[in-house]
């Protein structure tokens, strides 16, 4: 393994873009902190508050908790306080974090991929039941994200998830988020390679490891060797996506920089071909450039995709290789994006002869309650194990095929459908004001509310059409690459502030990869939301041309039938 810890003389080996005014990047020598959150880190390193939780703040209650810990440091044990119950989203901006802050936490559990034996899906849920109200939600980080989490049981919820290899370490903060992974790894018969020993391996390195647990900002990871790309790797920070060497076979090329928020920007390809083993080392490299390079002075440019946007793809491969892994990587044609859909809903056969059953909570959310059912069932019928997607859903693995149909039935009785209308398979929402401190307006009632009404008006929708609905702007529910994406914000109708939406169209990821289309000072309030969707699919369903899917339609489409100023008649 490469020796990845930061050392200033690194920035000797290789010519490195300057910028005109200091970015607080540490190899430049500029090491001082800039702000109150690098202050913070450089303070105490955020690792050790686990230690502060389990010994005196779960023994000493809420008031006990250091407010540097509180709004910094817990985000990597996977803590943020929940927004307080009763504060509107025309106050989210005007009040002070300790002012929206409840007594309560909002707590995730990284799965990186791993497959979830029946006990781990039912630990999952009995925390859900016992200690947070039986919430449960599926995010797409593939995490699970419970709410009125008290500080005094984190203790023993760690201990539950330990005991079933599972734990919420750096599940937020500037560090390594959870990774993404195909949830149909080591079984889908079109798989072209199975990465789950690389994610393991860069777990087990780097996840808790001081040397990396002060980036400027959060890194998202994301791998999957499937051919379908999973795991929406045009949009996370490092991808590792399957790719075919015409000498050495499969393995896979390196995709940096992707991002959405106020800034999106797709992730951009480095065009090499490395073998499954030297992931993680390519992964550390590509961490240690953000770790040093990566601007600290404002967290607006904190991301990594405005370092790789101001050094270039070619400049970034150069430094990975020069001073991070001290070699040259194969060069390779990228891998061709596909088209399709990436979440594995319904019955697929796997390549032992046993099948894989996608489920599709509605927008997300699901419940303890629901978590120990399924369990319950994976127990009854014989299920290896289940994964959680990048897109709110949930897979089952190895399921005998004299047991689907009997399986289906039962799913369906527990709302976790592996037969889902089009709308609710495609449908995500983010937490939303419900819970979330930046969240303007709710999202997760809404969307599931949009999506009942619109199985009423389009029941035999014969394409797919994703709608992905955000509390706010910084697109936690990839909001710019649905066909139909909701961005939160407060609207004005008859002269008062209420909740709505800008609206994003046209976006897409795989091979018409692109940001959805922003209409000009066009807001639609939410109470007016099914049917301004309505006019549009409508307007949709009339206008398109043979084959022509709805982001092709978008950027094509008359301005006033994308605002719904005027509907077509149905064909």
């Amino acid at each position: 393994m490469p020796d990845l810890r930061f050392k200033p003389e690194r920035a000797k080996l290789t010519e490195i873009p300057r910028p005109k005014r200091a970015e607080g990047q540490w190899a430049l020598g500029y090491t001082e902190p800039l702000n109150k959150n690098e202050q913070s880190k450089k303070d105490d390193d955020p690792l050790n508050v686990r230690d502060r939780i389990l010994y005196v703040y779960s023994k000493r209650g809420f008031d006990s908790i250091d407010p540097a810990d509180l709004r910094g440091r817990f985000r990597w044990m996977g803590l943020y306080t929940q927004r307080r119950p009763g504060i509107l989203g025309n106050q989210t901006a005007a009040l002070e974090e300790e002012e929206l802050d409840d007594r309560y936490f909002m707590l995730r559990v990284r799965s990186d991929g791993k497959l979830l034996s029946p006990a781990a899906v039912r630990t999952l849920g009995t925390i859900g039941v016992d200690y947070a109200r039986d919430t449960a939600d599926v995010t797409d980080r593939e995490n699970i994200q419970y709410h009125w989490i008290q500080i005094e049981d984190v203790p023993a919820i760690w201990e539950r998830l330990e005991a079933v290899g599972l734990h919420s370490l750096e599940a937020c903060g500037d560090s390594p988020r959870p990774f993404l992974g195909s949830p149909v790894a080591g079984v889908a018969k079109d798989e072209i390679i199975d990465g789950t020993s690389a994610l393991e391996e860069i777990e087990r390195l780097y996840i808790g490891n001081k040397d990396f647990s002060n980036f400027p900002r959060k890194f998202k990871t994301a791998l999957t060797g499937h051919p379908s790309m999973d795991v929406s790797p045009e949009t996370n920070d490092v991808s590792f996506v399957a790719s075919v060497h015409p000498e050495h076979g499969a393995g896979f090329d390196v995709w940096v920089g992707g991002g959405l928020s106020t800034n999106p920007m797709a992730a951009q390809k480095l065009g090499v071909w490395i073998p499954l083993d030297e992931v993680p080392d390519v992964w550390a490299g590509v961490a240690g450039i953000f770790r040093d390079y990566g601007y600290r002075r404002l967290r607006s440019r904190a991301r990594l995709k405005f370092l790789v946007a101001d050094w270039g793809v070619e400049k970034f491969r150069e430094v990975l290789e020069n001073e991070y892994l001290g070699k040259k990587l194969d060069t390779l044609e990228s891998p061709a994006a596909p088209v399709g859909h990436r979440d594995h809903i319904g019955v697929h056969e796997q390549k032992d002869g046993r099948f894989y059953v996608g489920l599709a909570p509605s927008a997300g959310r699901v419940s303890g309650t629901a978590l120990v059912q399924l369990a319950d069932l994976m127990d009854e019928y014989g299920v290896q194990g289940a994964r959680l997607t990048a897109y709110q859903k949930i897979v089952l693995i190895g399921v005998d095929g004299d047991k689907v149909e009997a399986l289906l039935e039962q799913l369906d009785g527990i709302g976790l459908t592996a037969r889902p209308s089009n709308w609710r398979q495609n449908t995500m929402a983010c937490t939303g004001i419900e819970f979330c401190k930046l969240a303007l307006v709710d999202t997760k009632e809404r969307a599931r509310a949009l999506t009942v009404e619109l199985e009423k008006r389009f029941p035999d929708l014969d394409t797919p059409i994703t709608i992905n609905v955000n509390g706010c702007p910084n697109a936690c529910a990839r909001t710019q690459v649905a066909d139909i994406g909701l961005k939160g914000q407060m609207v004005l109708s008859d002269g008062e502030q209420v909740e709505g939406f800008q609206v994003h169209l046209g976006g897409a990821t795989g091979l018409r990869t692109n940001f959805g289309r922003k209409l000009r000072a066009h807001k639609v309030t939410s109470a007016d939301l099914d049917d301004y969707v309505t006019s549009v699919v409508t307007n949709y369903l009339a206008d398109r041309n043979d084959g022509e899917a709805f982001d092709e339609w978008v950027h094509r489409a008359d301005e006033g039938l994308l605002r719904g100023e005027k509907t077509l008649e149905s064909v």
